[in-house]
């Protein structure tokens, strides 16, 4: 009979586990990921032990017309923007993982949505692994809060958690940070895949028994991904990520995964002394600084989950210092932008292999779209022909290689927004134009080429 091994080596990136020590992981392809944990006992031997486990409380089935429908029972948090993120509100027994790089404004956030989360009447217990009680208190002070149902407790053993949990009863829950809380059944560091795995699983199951939301705060790693293995996203309802340059005021949460609202939605705020500060129209932040009389400049429409946000595009394309020219973007994908750059120089005759191109997206906001490819080329070639395109001129459409201007969704929604910042000219494809000639006080251009799209431009 075989032996049991009394430990075995997981990858800290995907979860991979192996009997022994492994240079590359055959899986995610990471390079020294594997750490030595100890073999996890069963559950069964755990509850022989009388260890703490949540489970269900009721496992039967039911019919799916006996369900009750949710869909009225979201609660706000009372930040509006932070509702839109999640879909309209929090969701009972909803998992949430928020996760941003270190002083974008995670803590921040979460205990502003405490406070307004507590005036209700409500409790809320805030778990914290990393500050202490009078940290965390400091930093409400300086925000000014005022939270009489706010219960707050530095632990990060989760059978201690749960115990106090069960004694207090609250109505929401933060964990602040899931990676700094453990389990007495596992043996291994927390942090590690193991732990990261174990303690989501037993707050998902918490949350889905008892209808409590649950929020944990996640750290991310170099790449800017969430720290842990992969399950953890799959384990939890909803995933938001921290964006934005700690060099900007403004912040912005997007959700990259939700169950009960829709992906890529987007809240913008603005970081002040009084905390983040919801932001009504984020179009007119990313526009406001604007240069008035530059080439290399044009304003684009794009779509950021069901929200319609212009942004400026900037190109600029200089003679390359060396024998081979650069290409650089930021907040637009850089094999996107070296794609663009071929089509114009076989469709349009452009001459750019001796110079250096630069594209960014002003604000620091990140575009991953392909409605954006007509603002990248207008750009670019605005820069190349030192031409000023007209302020008032917005444009989107998708790019094919061909160099043809394909249609895009929810372009009435776009046209839409563009008409209300005051736009006098929409350039779109041909396509989309179809239905949009009645918007007042804004002339709409379809085009099904590159060469048409320019021509309008200049």
């Amino acid at each position: 009979m075989a032996k049991t091994p009394s430990t075995i080596y997981v990858c800290q990136e995907c979860g991979r586990q192996e009997r022994k020590w492994h240079g590359l992981c055959s899986d995610c392809g990471k390079y020294d990921t594997f750490v030595e944990e100890a073999f996890r006992v069963t559950a069964q031997t755990v509850s022989k032990t009388g260890a703490k486990i949540a489970t269900f409380r009721n496992t039967q089935p039911i019919s799916y017309n006996e369900i009750e429908s949710q869909d009225d029972a979201r609660i706000s948090s009372g930040i509006e923007e932070f509702d839109r993120v999640l879909g309209g509100g929090i969701v009972g027994g909803s998992l949430v993982l928020i996760g941003g790089s270190p002083g974008i404004g995670k803590s921040t956030i979460i205990i502003q949505i405490a406070d307004r989360l507590s005036h209700g009447g409500k409790n809320v217990l805030y778990v914290s692994g990393e500050e202490s009680e009078r940290q965390i208190k400091m930093r409400g002070e300086r925000l000014g809060l005022n939270a009489d149902n706010l219960f707050l407790l530095p632990e990060t053993n989760l059978e201690a958690i749960l115990d106090e949990i069960e004694r207090l009863k609250p109505d929401y829950i933060i964990v602040d940070s899931i990676q700094t809380v453990f389990s007495e059944k596992l043996e291994s560091a927390p942090g590690s895949v193991s732990q990261v795995r174990e303690v989501a699983g037993q707050f998902m199951i918490f949350a889905k028994s008892t209808g409590t939301p649950v929020f944990l705060i996640g750290h991310v790693t170099k790449d800017g991904s969430i720290a842990g293995p992969k399950a953890l996203e799959h384990i939890v309802d909803t995933v938001l990520y921290f964006e934005g340059d700690r060099h900007h005021n403004h912040r912005i949460i997007r959700a990259t995964k939700n169950r009960f609202g829709a992906a890529n939605e987007i809240g913008v705020f603005e970081m002040t002394n009084e905390g983040l500060i919801p932001v009504g129209n984020p179009s007119e932040v990313f526009l406001q600084e604007r240069p008035e009389g530059a080439s290399g400049s044009v304003v684009t429409v794009c779509m950021e989950g069901t929200r319609p946000m212009l942004v400026e595009v900037q190109a600029l394309v200089s003679s390359t210092k060396f024998g081979t020219a650069r290409r650089m973007a930021q907040g637009f994908d850089y094999n996107r932008t070296s794609l663009l750059i071929a089509v114009m120089e076989k469709k349009l005759g452009f001459q750019l292999a001796g110079d250096d191109v630069y594209v960014n997206i002003a604000g620091g906001l990140e575009i991953d779209e392909p409605a954006a490819d007509l603002g990248v080329i207008a750009a670019i070639a605005s820069s190349f022909r030192n031409l000023q395109i007209p302020p008032e001129t917005a444009v989107f459409g998708e790019v094919g290689l061909t160099g043809e201007v394909r249609g895009v969704l929810q372009a009435q929604s776009r046209a839409r927004e563009a008409q209300t910042l005051g736009f006098k000219k929409l350039i779109l494809p041909a396509s989309n134009k179809r239905g949009l000639e009645k918007l007042l006080g804004i002339r709409v251009v379809g085009v099904r080429n590159l060469e048409e799209a320019l021509d309008e431009l200049f």
